[in-house]
């Protein structure tokens, strides 16, 4: 990769996260807001009927997107073929969804989740009329307008949820802002994007020939990331489960929205760079380095503050989702370390992998909750995922290893380690320091803790780097960026005084 186009994917990077984190905040207010006007069982049904139409979903998900990035030289033919397979897919799957309602809502025990699912299976057939061109924003690196497309479908069903949720109090206006959102998104697909994708099954056969790999990734990792939550659904009330689904989510912010934005700009990289293993292990090294620098504390610190946090943005309703956030946050923490692995898996081909990966957890997590601790609750089926992850971490970075044969196992481990020990430190002061707190108001207390992780983490990782030599990595890439900066803002001035 040249240095224009390193320059390109560091631009992006940066852009698409703080471009991330601006959506992002438009979410978490609408949580924050949400939170306040609906009950947790407001949320408890909407996730039930939610993970009934993301399986289904799932099921017949063929990925057709990632056909598309990875086909350098893909026609519009191709795009047509995408197209199609992606509307049949939305079609066949709204219509097993309607059917299945009352399945759903039988299986969790509560009759309101049967028109929510069949609601929520028409707006999915809408979605798969969204313009397939749109997948070029985030092909061809335009990250200011994948931004958009992303950021103004959230802000419409953003405003009708909240809008809804001030005159119904119910859960039907999460209802009534998902379907909004899906509307809005297709309309806005085509006028962003020219493209004007028509029905063409001229070249399904290449679009499946990855897509089927695809289609079995999607199933696996979906059942990674749901099957604790489809389990609680069935085992608790729908009250305990909007606490978990919630805290959930929150537990993965972290780790998905600084995370996540970082991969959508490296993902081309990786592409681009793939026929240069020396090069792909480069970016990697240096993408697995920054992420877990920032993943890792951050999962760790929420995890820290989630009583506070809770308490204070949610309000005493919400409290029951605290040791849910505690559990599933340290989850995370795995994620900051193998995020970018399945996108070099998705790289070099390695469909295979992915989807080994996926299963070989959600096969532990059922031997967990199903075999060992069949009656577990809430409580102890956060407790299996953490233990899953975990377990499915030691597998990954030998996989990895596989699939990029000139990646040592020392080189990994020496990335990971400095954020792992300044993340444990940060974790004992913080601990040993809110212990002598108790008597402080709740703000108080997350606003020093916050302050004590912010001044603890930084100082130790830096501490670390400093006593084994500088190695290159994560830190001298962070130290020279904001060295350049500082040099710039002294330039700069020094411009300004001169010309004065």
């Amino acid at each position: 990769m040249d240095f224009k186009n390193r320059m390109s994917v560091s631009k992006g990077a940066v852009l698409t996260v703080s471009m991330r984190w601006t959506d992002r905040l438009v979410g978490f207010v609408s949580t924050l807001i949400l939170a306040r006007l609906l009950l947790p069982e407001d949320f408890g049904i909407v996730a039930m009927a939610s993970l009934a139409i993301g399986l289904i979903d799932v099921l017949l998900d063929l990925g057709v997107h990632v056909a598309l990035i990875q086909n350098e030289n893909a026609t519009e033919a191709h795009y047509n073929s995408a197209w199609t397979l992606r509307l049949a897919q939305a079609a066949v799957a709204a219509g097993i969804a309607c059917i299945g309602a009352p399945l759903v809502g039988e299986y969790f025990g509560d009759p309101r989740v049967e028109p929510v699912v069949q609601i929520m299976a028409a707006g999915l057939l809408l979605a798969g009329f969204e313009n397939i061109g749109v997948v070029n924003f985030q092909k061809e690196m335009r990250f200011g307008l994948d931004f958009k497309f992303l950021f103004f479908k959230r802000l419409a069903g953003f405003i009708v949820t909240v809008v809804a949720a001030f005159f119904l109090r119910s859960y039907w206006a999460l209802v009534l802002g998902s379907i909004v959102g899906r509307i809005f998104g297709v309309l806005l697909s085509y006028r962003m994007h020219p493209m004007r994708p028509r029905l063409s099954f001229e070249k399904m056969g290449e679009i499946f020939g990855v897509s089927q790999w695809m289609l079995i990734r999607s199933i696996v990792l979906y059942m990674d990331n749901n099957l604790h939550k489809i389990l609680v659904g069935r085992r608790s009330v729908s009250m305990i489960m909007g606490g978990y689904t919630l805290a959930d989510d929150i537990s993965v912010m972290p780790s998905r929205e600084m995370l996540s934005p970082l991969n959508r700009a490296l993902f081309p990289a990786f592409v681009q760079a793939k026929s240069n293993l020396s090069e792909l292990k480069r970016i990697f090294l240096l993408a697995q380095g920054v992420q877990t620098l920032i993943g890792v504390p951050a999962s760790v610190g929420l995890s820290l503050v989630a009583y506070e946090a809770v308490l204070i943005l949610l309000g005493e309703k919400w409290l029951l989702a605290v040791p849910f956030v505690q559990l599933l946050a340290l989850s995370n923490v795995v994620q900051a370390i193998t995020t970018s692995v399945g996108y070099v898996f998705l790289t070099v081909g390695r469909f295979r992998e992915i989807a080994f990966l996926g299963a070989i957890q959600v096969v532990l997590f059922g031997l967990g909750a199903f075999l060992i601790v069949p009656d577990a609750g809430a409580l102890q089926i956060a407790w299996i995922r953490v233990l899953t992850v975990l377990a499915g971490l030691s597998l990954t970075i030998w996989m990895l290893m596989r699939a990029l044969e000139n990646v040592r196992l020392l080189e990994v481990l020496f990335i990971i380690i400095r954020p792992l020990f300044g993340a444990g430190a940060m974790a004992i002061i913080v601990i040993f320091c809110g212990e002598m707190m108790s008597g402080l108001p709740t703000l108080s207390v997350l606003v020093v803790k916050i302050g004590i992780g912010l001044v603890a983490y930084p100082t130790t990782v830096m501490t670390a780097w400093w006593i084994m030599g500088r190695p290159e990595g994560a830190e001298t890439y962070l130290v020279n960026k904001a060295m350049l900066i500082l040099r710039r803002q002294k330039g700069t001035g020094f411009s300004s005084r001169d010309e004065r």
